[in-house]
């Protein structure tokens, strides 16, 4: 049975999680945004992550999951938690693209949207009260809108 309420506050909590750090950085330009991975660069020279995986981005859209679960009547712990594991597997997916050697900022439909979408989904759909087809449909969903909100962003 598809539960379509634990399916939009999920896709919220993805939303949530996914727009913060954008937002932010529009707002700060800049500041308090120390790279996620400290300038590490790897033996070929490139960066690990870049500039623009920050602490700031990662502890800003957890926090904002974590406020925005118990207005979904989820815990804190699990908003928390969905946005650490959210904004983690963005990392990973960024990690990736620095290992295919794309310039920052470049696209790949699918590998930009599934990953951090379906681990915290994935992981958490027990406490979230949602199976794999809420699962399925969420990344679908959140698949289209980031695609939408990407044409948005850069026309």
């Amino acid at each position: 049975m598809f539960h379509l309420y634990h399916a939009l506050s999920a896709l919220l909590l993805v939303a949530t999680a996914n727009a913060t750090p954008w937002a932010l950085s529009r707002v700060r330009h800049g500041r308090w945004a120390a790279p996620l991975d400290f300038g590490t660069s790897l033996a070929d020279g490139t960066r690990m992550l870049g500039d623009h995986k920050t602490w700031r981005g990662f502890l800003a859209g957890s926090l904002a999951c974590g406020i925005a679960a118990p207005l979904l009547g989820y815990p804190v712990w699990l908003g928390l938690a969905f946005g650490a594991f959210l904004l983690t597997a963005d990392a990973v997916s960024s990690l990736v693209k620095r290992r295919m050697r794309l310039k920052r900022g470049t696209k790949v439909p699918g590998l930009d949207q599934l990953p951090e979408a379906l681990v915290p989904l994935v992981a958490l759909s027990r406490p979230l009260g949602i199976g794999f087809l809420e699962i399925g449909a969420i990344a679908l969903v959140f698949l289209l809108l980031d695609f939408a909100a990407t044409r948005m962003r850069h026309p």
